[in-house]
């Protein structure tokens, strides 16, 4: 034995520990953890200092740099974000990108294109214009130079000043050189980009051969070219982030204060109901899974009417647009169908262990009796991650729209009118696009690392807090007890902040990385297959599965040691390593004994995080229901996004607060086998309903342990 845990917990102390501390020491710090400690793991604790310092710098460059606009709201032809005020013109409420000119829409769809999208010339508008039944309307440019309107009276005109063009203006725009140009096409607002319907008008288009204009390309390439930009990768990517600033009350309800309340419930429960939550808690997953899985069938439309839809505002019934989105809750749907088979096949598995989960819950439910702080204390960390969170959320709006509004280098051959120069100008009539450098996607990976590791260090903080003031519980037993209810805690977390925050900062930090790990070899895996997926050898897929399996084999292994080594920090003050190296010792020692508890234990916990995290999901999809978010400014893309954060979210919440449960459970079982190991196997300080669990109800130990000391 290194040493006995009963010499450094509580005032059952060594006579060896009292006498080197004389009777002051003795007295002072009941039920505290009194083993002589001192700071831990310094290097790691620098490192994570350094880190925040990191985040700040690059946060502050995304707050500097960014525009939020940029990720929902197209470019005009003069580099303007529409719906901006501070564009040239004001464009405020002119947030619909529309492009004037439909040959260069045609030609820019072309294998053998000369100009390409971006460089086509396109101004912001308050709507998606539509032809004329009986004539042609036209749009015109930005009024400027001799066209003496304001804006607001050319919007009030449908942007059509064509009547007070001069011949030579006139004379141009029939050349599609502008200033104004016909309206040939129909166009739909497909998430702020009007994108033509190759159904030409007929009268229009007759109206514009008879003034003598242009031959206009009428291909349904004209469709497709728009169709494809709007639903590119990078597109659909800024939309969904868009999409987080967007539904910010459906998060902060749904993701936080929704399972903030409902995490309070289930611990109330478990301190009350105990013999009836595993059952209430495998009932309720059940009826959540099956929830939420319709709720993507119907947005996905294999359900009801009232499927996605990509356009905003009103749009013609017979005309149907699909998009990215849509695709994805497909996925999503038949992702959550195998999640919800795999639910009921495992609360099948699990009915006849119910028993076992309850006397599990029984042990956590005597500790959460005894030391009340522990129901309250998981609002602390709650409270910073909140605040952190929020911050982090908005440094994510701007870093995914840092970068620079430049204007194209391009070679196309393309003449426009210049309202300001008062003739046809074939210089400069490239557009704009907003350019990112790849130090920009290094400041978002570690953006979102940046995310991870301090949810991971919060947590672990939480988890370290409680086992503490657990291990004080368990050791103390009838001496302390009136300090148990809340001492414990303020104890346990004055021995973390002041010793103790380097070990949690390096254990943390080893499940982030390899978490990243994993994530960055997935990564390569997709771009691998979709680049040269033919010529993958047997071997290469051998290599690439195995270390995906080891990878999975190692994080699991991580954060299991993780939790208990957490534990040993808190009774022990050592290291994260040496606390690891004890944990582990302990648990394969005694690993037939306290196997079935855990497992079965962690599984009932598990189910109950779940059904946190699934309630969120399944409210925020009732908020994102409102005409709130499926109309006007604040419209959605998808619902995926906001509902994916509001799970991870009220799954970090659940963490925090059924991590009273979990790691009470788990540090009462870490000091019985210490407490078994130091006394030959005869456990002296177990709970009655703790030796009750593991060893079946023995009558020998049962009546020894009810005995007074």
């Amino acid at each position: 034995m290194r040493w006995p845990l009963g010499a450094i917990i509580g005032r059952h102390a060594s006579a060896a520990a009292a006498g080197a501390g004389g009777e002051k020491d003795a007295g002072a710090g009941a039920g505290v953890i009194r083993h002589d400690r001192k700071c831990r793991d310094l290097p790691f604790l620098a490192l994570f200092a350094a880190f925040w310092v990191a985040m700040i710098v690059n946060s502050s460059f995304g707050f500097n740099q960014g525009n939020p606009l940029r990720l929902t709201f197209g470019l005009d032809y003069k580099g303007n974000i529409c719906g901006s005020k501070h564009g040239d013109p004001n464009l405020h409420e002119l947030d619909v990108r529309y492009w004037m000119n439909p040959n260069q829409v045609y030609q820019s769809g072309l294998k053998s294109n000369q100009i390409n999208l971006p460089d086509a010339k396109a101004i912001c508008l308050m709507e998606c214009p539509y032809p004329a039944e009986d004539g042609l309307n036209f749009v015109c440019d930005y009024p400027d130079g001799d066209i003496r309107l304001s804006v607001d009276d050319w919007i009030d005109r449908d942007y059509d000043y064509f009547e007070y063009l001069t011949p030579d203006m006139r004379n141009s725009s029939l050349q599609l050189q502008g200033p104004c140009y016909p309206i040939i096409f129909p166009s739909i607002n497909v998430y702020w980009s009007c994108q033509f319907i190759a159904r030409p008008s007929n009268v229009s288009l007759k109206h514009w051969q008879q003034m003598g204009g242009v031959s206009i390309d009428a291909n349904m390439l004209i469709d497709k070219t728009i169709h494809n930009a709007v639903n590119s990768k990078s597109s659909v990517l800024k939309r969904y982030v868009a999409d987080i600033g967007k539904s910010w009350p459906v998060l902060i309800v749904c993701g936080g204060l929704l399972p903030l309340l409902l995490s309070l419930i289930w611990l109330a429960m478990i301190r009350y109901f105990v013999s009836g939550m595993p059952w209430v808690t495998v009932v309720i997953f059940n009826v959540l899974v099956i929830s939420v899985t319709m709720f993507f069938y119907i947005k996905a439309g294999w359900i009801g009417n009232d499927p996605l839809t990509v356009v905003i505002g009103a749009s013609d019934p017979y005309v149907s647009i699909s998009g990215r989105e849509i695709n994805h809750l497909h996925v999503a749907a038949v992702l959550m169908t195998v999640v919800m088979i795999i639910a009921f096949l495992t609360s099948i598995a699990i009915v006849r262990r119910i028993l076992i989960a309850t006397s599990v819950l029984k042990v956590a439910a005597k500790v959460i009796g005894e030391v009340h702080a522990l129901i309250i204390f998981p609002i602390v960390p709650y409270f910073v991650l909140a605040i952190f969170y929020m911050l982090w959320f908005s440094a994510t709006l701007h870093l995914f729209s840092a970068g620079q509004v430049l204007r194209n280098d391009c070679n196309s051959n393309c003449c426009s009118f210049d309202l300001k120069l008062g003739k046809v100008n074939c210089d400069n009539c490239c557009g704009y696009s907003i350019h990112y450098t790849p130090h920009i996607g290094l400041a978002i990976l570690f953006h979102l690392f940046g995310c991870y590791w301090a949810t991971q260090f919060f947590i672990a903080c939480s988890s370290t807090v409680i086992a503490g003031s657990v291990a004080s519980y368990y050791w103390a037993r009838d001496e302390i007890s009136h300090d148990i209810p809340f001492h414990t805690v303020v104890s346990s977390l004055k021995r973390l902040l002041r010793y103790s925050l380097g070990s949690v900062a390096l254990g943390s930090l080893m499940v982030s990385v390899v978490e990243w790990v994993q994530f960055v070899l997935k990564s390569i895996r997709r771009r691998l297959k979709v680049v040269d997926s033919a010529r993958e050898s047997c071997f290469g897929k051998t290599v690439s599965s195995s270390s995906h399996c080891c990878l999975g084999c190692i994080d699991w292994t991580i954060k299991s040691v993780n939790r208990n080594a957490y534990i040993m920090i808190a009774i022990t003050g050592k290291g994260f390593c040496k606390a690891s190296e004890l944990a582990t010792g302990l648990i394969m020692n005694n690993i037939l004994r306290i196997g079935k508890v855990n497992v079965i234990g962690d599984v009932i916990l598990f189910l109950g995080k779940l059904c946190v995290s699934l309630s969120s999901v399944l409210f925020a999809f009732l908020m994102l229901d409102n005409h709130k978010y499926r109309s006007s400014h604040s419209k959605i893309s998808s619902p995926l996004f906001p509902v994916l954060l509001c799970w991870a979210l009220g799954y970090a919440v659940a963490q925090l607060f059924f991590g009273v449960v979990e790691t009470s459970v788990e540090t009462v079982v870490l000091s019985f086998c210490q407490d078994a190991e130091e006394h030959q196997g005869d456990a002296q300080y177990a709970p009655p309903v703790l030796m009750e669990t593991l060893l079946g109800g023995d009558p020998t130990q049962l009546q020894r342990l009810t005995a007074q000391p």
